[in-house]
């Protein structure tokens, strides 16, 4: 008979959240390189996605409250990646843009986390990554969440 413990480590909720928090440690140690965190890497992305972009919308469009998207955006200002003016369209909002080196550091950070998904699935074949990938991606669709993490 299988232990209760056994029972909850088999199930495949489990192991993902197991499996994920490993990858999110390995992508999170290798943006400490750069001085960031996975949230600053996931608002650089966003903000050289859609740029100049309303502060307001930027953390809507990352699920980031606006609170926390206050301190992301001032420790990236401060780094020199990002910039906050008046948007034009309404001056009474704060548009944020990415400077040039912050599309650096996003290249940089890009790179790092490709490298630390690589050791991440490195103990699965080319096609089992492929095939892992591709499982992963239809159980998040089906969620519907439309959220990117970083």
């Amino acid at each position: 008979m299988t232990s209760a413990l056994a029972h909850i480590q088999a199930l495949p909720s489990w192991l993902v959240g197991r499996v994920a928090a490993r990858g999110r440690g390995l992508v999170a140690e290798a943006l400490a390189a750069e001085g960031l965190k996975l949230a600053h890497h996931a608002v650089l992305a966003a903000t050289a996605e859609y740029g100049p972009v309303a502060q307001a919308d930027l953390g809507r469009r990352l699920g980031i409250d606006p609170k926390d998207l206050v301190g992301l955006l001032n420790h990236l200002e401060g780094a020199g990646l990002l910039l906050r003016a008046p948007d034009p369209a309404d001056r009474r909002k704060n548009a944020v843009t990415l400077t040039p080196a912050g599309a650096a550091a996003l290249t940089r950070c890009a790179t790092l986390a490709e490298q630390a998904n690589a050791a991440f699935l490195s103990p699965l074949t080319p096609a089992e990554r492929d095939r892992l990938t591709a499982l992963l991606t239809r159980i998040h669709e089906a969620d519907g969440d439309p959220q990117p993490e970083g």
